[in-house]
């Protein structure tokens, strides 16, 4: 198997985290240069035509997309150690927590350094200012949520490291760069306790 990454991207890092997490060595990375537009290139679209990393190619010449199909890949080839839930109930709820992280704070922070950020106007087929720093605006919303959400947890859902902790690491390291974005910064005490230990872990710099 091939894994196509991208340096510095957030998205291919939640795949990357979540193979370090379960130890996972056995599958080779290749990275893909976006700057350049080898994502664009004629011989990476023939085998993902959106041009987005990242991507893992199978033994047998397929390819899957989209960094949480990827990690529901691996997680059914690597069980252990779980992080995705044993049962319909845990799966559910850190389903549930993964999708919240995605949807309400990954996606904006991308929203936001998508369409404000100089360096990404040429990866970006179109920039609206006003709409990414509304983006921007919404993020706070959502980073004060998950303070209060972590004043009373070690992690972001169950008694254990799961996907969603990564998705969330992902998310704020991301803000972290072009946005500066930094919890403790917007008095975000909780977040960024919880930030600091996560990123402790070896993982997080795999």
């Amino acid at each position: 198997m091939k894994l196509y990454v991208a340096t510095r991207a957030p998205n291919p890092r939640r795949v990357t985290m979540f193979m370090a997490e379960k130890g996972i060595h056995d599958i080779e990375s290749v990275n893909v240069d976006l700057h350049s537009g080898e994502h664009r290139s004629d011989a990476f679209m023939a085998m993902r035509p959106f041009a987005k990393v990242p991507a893992l190619q199978l033994g047998d010449g397929r390819v899957l997309s989209e960094a949480r199909a990827i990690c529901v890949y691996l997680e059914g080839l690597y069980p252990t150690p779980n992080l995705m839930g044993a049962g319909g109930t845990e799966r559910a709820f850190i389903e549930m927590a993964d999708r919240q992280d995605d949807l309400y704070l990954f996606a904006s922070v991308a929203n936001c350094i998508r369409h404000t950020h100089p360096g990404l106007a040429e990866l970006e087929v179109r920039q609206f200012a006003d709409f990414g720093a509304a983006q921007g605006d919404r993020v706070l919303g959502v980073a004060r949520h998950f303070d209060v959400l972590l004043a009373s947890r070690k992690f972001v859902t169950m008694e254990r490291f799961t996907i969603a902790g990564i998705t969330l690491l992902c998310a704020l390291d991301f803000a972290k760069g072009p946005m500066k974005f930094r919890p403790a910064e917007q008095g975000l005490q909780h977040m960024q306790a919880w930030r600091d230990r996560i990123a402790a872990r070896p993982s997080a710099s795999a």
